[in-house]
Order: C-alpha cells, then structure tokens, then sequence
C-alpha cells in the first residue's frame, strides 16, 4: 500500500488526468529527490524557494543537506529558478544544476512598489519567484513575449491583479472573534520553522505598531502556540520572542494547546486519543517560555524573584483548544476595556482547528 501522502499525489494525478486541466503548479510535500510528486520527468520549469531548518529529521541537520535534497526536483534540460540563499545551500544548487545541465537563475524580490495581496517582507521574493516561473510557462506556450514580463518595464496588467488579489488562509491572516469581534482579534500564521517563525514575528509586530497608531483602546497581546512534537521548540520560541521584544512588542500571556487537531484525523482513533490525553509536550513548551521569560527579567536592572513569580503566571497549558478559546472569551468578558491581539502560531493544524472553532 502506498503512504497516505503518496495516494493523495496519485489521486490528485487521476484528476488532473480526468479533467483535462490546462495547468498544474505542483509542490513538493517534503524534500523533492524521493517525494512522490517528482515522479514529474519532464515539468516545464522549476523552483526552489528560500531554504531553511524544516523537516530536519528526514533532510538532514545541514543547509547543504536540505538543499541537495531540495535539488532533486530538478531535470535535465528544464530551466529552473531559485531566490538568493546562504552560500552553503547556493553552492549546493548549483552543483547540482551543473550536473544536469539545467539553466539555474536566482531571481530577485519584486519591487516593494508592488502591491501584494500576501502579507510580509519575505513574500516579495516569493512574488519575484512566482513571476519568473510563470513568465517562462507562458512564453513556453507562446502566450507571451519575454520582453512584455519584464518587471522593470511593469508587469502585465493579469500579473499585478494575480498578485494583488492572492490569499493564502493561515498565513498572516487576521480575523475577528465571532462571538467578541471588538474585544479580540486573532492573528493567524502557521509559520513553524525558525526562518518563518522570524517572519511571523515581524508582520505580527508591524500589525500591532499599526493598530496602535490608530486605535486607543488598551491592547493586550497573547500568544496562543503549539507545535509538532517533530519540531524543535528551542529553535522557535526564542526567535519569535526575541523578534516580537526587539520590535517593540512583548506577550502579556502566552497559552499552549495539544498538536493534535480534534477535527481532521488520519490513523487510528486511539492513538489521538492518547496524544490527546497527554499534557507533557504542552507542559514542556510552558517550561521554555518561562525561561526565555526568567532569563529577561533577571537581565533587566532590578529584578526581584517575586516579579519573576509573576512573570511565570502569564502562560497557561489548556488540554483542548476549544478551552483555552473559552478562557480568552470569558477574560475578553471580565476586561471590557482591553482588546487582545491573540497571535496564533506554531503549527498549521492549530490555525486550521481555531478557523473552524471561531467561525461556528
């Protein structure tokens, strides 16, 4: 029997197949030399996005490594494109685009004068990326002339709305409580590598510098995390900390909730129920946040151990979301005064169960 990741591709290949699409933009779902989608020998273009420290334990420890792995999806004779990378993972690239004789061009952001649906510095380069890969598919087909897609003479009029209108759910994505849309805001990004985590951190801040600016009202912020037990929470939580403190911005809780999702389930029934009913990784997260917050306040001048007692009180493990969501609603109750910007990270399976949960 093929993995469940594997039977997903192939099935998604008999649709294709069945309706006769014009298009497919096909992402890898882990790696790229053994993934199921590159079973693709002949794609009309390739590319490979920024590169970092995710899926360690299959890719391996090193840039080099991931980027190699990474690399696997390119072929012989087909153009591909990458975004600029640490030099390690560059070197690699193009190792291996010279073994293949592939065409490997690195592409730049695209100009910040460009609107973009997406949120965040970073998605220029994904942007530029995306433009670069579409260019060649349409001059591949003859639809376009490489001189009309180039983005310093402005991008066609398709290109810019295509951009501009992008919507990704779970990615820098804001939205009101149903039941209390004034007294809290959620901001939902399933960031959950270090590099994303950095980026998560710096729209959130920008998010919250912005309301600021334009709302009175006292603000409280809260984080509301999880990750996969896969994860290394050591290289996530100290980033998106420190990030959020050098931005200006600094949790006044922070909730953390089991990383199994209690809606969308594959496997068998009971070992999510015994997942569930286990409170150790969540506790384990709670521990290394009052850390990284003991270790602040004790580096700050004048700190007693009585105010880092009550640091350690701002974070609380939930055993289901849908507590911890009830327990945010009854303080948004008891503090009329106060709006909480509830940042939700860690893990695309939380924001996934939270979108279902507060649009009940």
């Amino acid at each position: 029997m093929p993995t469940y990741f594997c039977f997903l591709a192939l099935l998604a290949f008999k649709i294709f197949s069945a309706e006769q699409v014009d298009v497919v933009i096909l992402e890898v779902g882990l790696g790229g030399r053994f993934d199921a989608t590159n079973v693709i020998q002949k794609p009309v273009v390739c590319g490979i996005t920024s590169l970092g420290y995710d899926h360690m334990e299959i890719l391996g420890d090193t840039l080099a490594e991931i980027a190699a792995e990474k690399a696997g999806i390119f072929k012989s004779g087909v153009p591909a494109f990458t975004v600029p990378q640490p030099n390690e993972a560059m070197r690699v690239l193009n190792e291996k685009a010279s073994e293949l004789e592939v065409k490997l061009e690195v592409v730049e952001p695209l100009e910040s004068s460009q609107i973009l649906g997406l949120q965040g510095d970073h998605q220029y380069l994904n942007a530029g990326l995306a433009v670069a890969l579409c260019s060649t598919f349409l001059q591949k087909i003859g639809v376009e002339d490489k001189n009309d897609l180039n983005q310093r003479s402005g991008l066609p009029e398709r290109f810019v709305s295509g951009l501009s209108n992008a919507y990704l759910m779970g990615r820098a994505m804001i939205v009101p409580d149903a039941e209390l849309p004034e007294e809290i805001v959620y901001y939902l990004d399933g960031a959950h590598s270090p590099e994303s985590m950095v980026a998560c951190a710096t729209w959130f801040s920008q998010q919250i510098k912005q309301n600021q600016e334009r709302n009175y009202k006292r603000s409280e912020q809260i984080l509301l995390f999880n990750c996969m037990s896969v994860r290394d929470p050591r290289l996530l939580l100290p980033r998106l900390r420190s990030k959020c403190i050098d931005k200006g911005v600094d949790f006044n809780k922070a909730v953390f909730v089991p990383n199994v999702s209690v809606y969308n389930q594959v496997g068998p029934c009971s070992n999510v129920d015994q997942q569930a009913g286990s409170m150790t990784w969540q506790l384990g997260l709670q521990r290394l946040w009052e850390s990284l917050a003991r270790g602040e306040a004790k580096s700050s001048s004048g700190s007693s151990d009585s105010k880092v007692k009550e640091e350690e009180k701002k974070s609380f493990v939930f055993s289901s979301l849908p507590l911890a969501v009830d327990w945010l609603r009854d303080s948004a109750r008891r503090s009329k005064q106060v709006r909480f910007q509830v940042l939700v990270t860690g893990s695309l399976h939380l924001v996934g169960d939270l979108l279902r949960l507060i649009k009940k």
